[in-house]
């Protein structure tokens, strides 16, 4: 059943652009657009699945190069890229050199916000945040477990292997230790301090057709968020 529904749930996405797109300039634009997105995001879902298994943690999937994609592919593409995409297509903006540079933006932004959600399900007040975390248990991963594997010693890391992806609240809390240890708080601040001023720059930076104050609000609603 949930199969069928996504299926029916995509299937809609084209019958509404097909009822109300067909006959612009930019419908064949946005059909490429969504059917690219989609790809691409379950490409980022199935890199995230092969990646954190379940009831098997194996911390050498957990590299920087392997969190970059899974983002890249589940979230920013989706989240940031598409909607910013399918707008300038629909005002008219088509040209290749400001839809990659668009692009770069977006994508630096979506990690931006992934990071940050990284950082909340472990840090983040769950009477604000809505939620209470689960990486650590769900063996996820997350910048925290990537940057804790770059910063670890030889008796640390097996600590680490012992504890994280483990349904265990003692265990959990054994590496969110272990996280305070490595100071990784710190890490993320120092992150975040120098993401957003990349984020900036690149906006700052980019074609004269993309509207710089739209990107810089988007910069400005998710820099320091708590939720």
């Amino acid at each position: 059943m949930a199969i069928n529904d996504a299926c029916y749930v995509e299937s809609c996405i084209y019958k509404l652009l097909r009822r109300f797109c067909r006959g612009q300039p930019y419908y064949v634009d946005l059909l490429e657009l969504f059917q690219g997105t989609t790809y691409k995001t379950i490409v980022g879902q199935s890199l995230d699945l092969i990646t954190s298994p379940d009831g098997k943690v194996n911390l050498s999937n957990f590299t920087e190069e392997r969190y970059n994609a899974i983002v890249k592919y589940k979230t920013a593409f989706y989240s940031f890229h598409l909607p910013v995409a399918a707008a300038m297509y629909m005002a008219g903006i088509t040209s290749k050199e400001s839809h990659d540079n668009a692009k770069t933006i977006l994508l630096e932004m979506g990690r931006f916000f992934q990071i940050q959600d990284d950082y909340l399900d472990c840090y983040g007040d769950p009477s604000v945040t809505g939620k209470v975390g689960t990486d650590v248990e769900e063996n996820k991963c997350s910048w925290l477990v990537v940057q804790a594997l770059r910063l670890v010693n030889k008796e640390q890391r097996e600590l680490l292997q012992e504890n994280y992806g483990q349904n265990d609240a003692a265990k959990v809390a054994t590496v969110k230790q272990l996280y305070q240890e490595l100071r990784l708080q710190d890490e993320f601040w120092k992150f975040e301090e120098n993401s957003y001023s990349q984020l900036m720059q690149l906006i700052n930076s980019s074609h004269q057709d993309l509207p710089k104050d739209m990107f810089t609000e988007f910069a400005r609603k998710i820099y320091k968020r708590q939720k």
